[in-house]
């Protein structure tokens, strides 16, 4: 998945958490808004990750294709 749409889940999901916590009407409208609130570096945690994985990904290819390389 592309960098871009985990910066978009982190964006909206501040924007929403302070929607929520300043304008609505729910009786808890706090503890809503600070839930969605945490979404934003959950989400950002899972990006991070994605990015680590595809690098390793791309470093084990290049490893492998030396590796070739070199046994031929």
């Amino acid at each position: 998945m592309k960098p871009i749409y985990y910066f978009l889940g982190v964006g909206i999901s501040i924007v929403l958490s302070i929607y929520i916590f300043v304008f609505s009407t729910l009786p808890n409208r706090e503890h809503v808004g600070i839930f969605i609130g945490l979404w934003a570096p959950t989400i950002m945690g899972v990006g991070i990750y994605n990015e680590l994985a595809n690098i390793y990904e791309e470093l084990q290819r290049q490893r492998r294709a030396i590796k070739e390389e070199l046994e031929n």
